[in-house]
């Protein structure tokens, strides 16, 4: 279940169990059966420890189905400019990251403050892990400015607290500028990347998201990008707004 969010342009669809819990663990601590393994391009089936991070950060980067390729996804316009999620590499992108965690606006819901290390071991779990979650930097007419998890929901421990359907997918967004923030910004980008999962992942029925209901702008960012408020669940660390963008209502909301 990754982060929680940090107001309607530092939104997050909910973090590592966010609010306060332990670290991004909670939210790849399902293991996937072997039969799903087995579909792996590397053919990783059991596969573990150091041996299958190579793989598993290759599948992280879009070499596995889980989520359909999402380096593959390329740019999709929205009214602020052409949006392109490209998938983190740690090396070249977790100095900004970083910054934008220590935010005290983000910290309080992502609860991801500290050094690099910090932010360095909530990446590396989803970039060494098996493929159900990509993190994800937002260039907005090429220029850095958000930051993604874009997570296999019906994986996740999420599932354990809604009534999950196989596909679900899950998003978490922060935006990393104040300039960015406060004006509309995420609805925008919420409703751009929700309909890019949809048109990518065929497979995927519903966009998924769960902000902490104490972030008032983050749900309406969710309400104003086409999501509508499903139900309240108990997480580890926060109550959270359950927010559903659903396919056959997307042209509707």
């Amino acid at each position: 279940m990754p982060p929680t969010d940090a107001s309607a342009d530092t939104t997050s669809a909910p973090g590592p169990g966010r609010g306060g819990g332990p670290d991004v663990e909670d939210t790849l601590d399902l293991r996937l059966p072997d039969r799903f393994m087995a579909l792996r391009p590397d053919g990783a089936a059991g596969r573990t420890g150091a041996d299958d991070a190579a793989p598993a950060a290759a599948a992280a980067h879009g070499d596995a189905g889980l989520l359909d390729h999402v380096a593959d996804w390329g740019t999709t316009p929205t009214p602020a400019g052409g949006l392109h999620l490209v998938p983190v590499h740690p090396d070249r992108d977790l100095p900004l990251i970083t910054r934008w965690m220590n935010d005290p606006a983000v910290a309080a819901f992502w609860d991801l403050a500290g050094d690099a290390s910090v932010t360095e071991r909530h990446l590396r779990a989803q970039l060494t892990g098996d493929g159900r979650s990509v993190p994800c930097l937002g260039l907005l007419d090429g220029t850095p400015m958000s930051y993604w998890e874009i997570y296999r929901a019906d994986l996740d421990p999420l599932a354990r607290h809604y009534p999950a359907r196989p596909h679900d997918t899950g998003i978490h967004l922060l935006i990393g500028g104040v300039t960015d923030r406060g004006r509309g910004l995420g609805a925008t980008l919420l409703r751009a990347v929700a309909d890019l999962v949809l048109d990518r992942r065929p497979c995927c029925a519903r966009v998924v998201a769960e902000p902490d209901l104490r972030n008032t702008p983050s749900v309406a960012a969710f309400l104003g990008a086409g999501f509508r408020y499903s139900a309240e669940v108990d997480l580890p660390g926060k109550r959270a707004a359950l927010m559903v963008r659903d396919r056959s209502l997307r042209h509707l909301l």
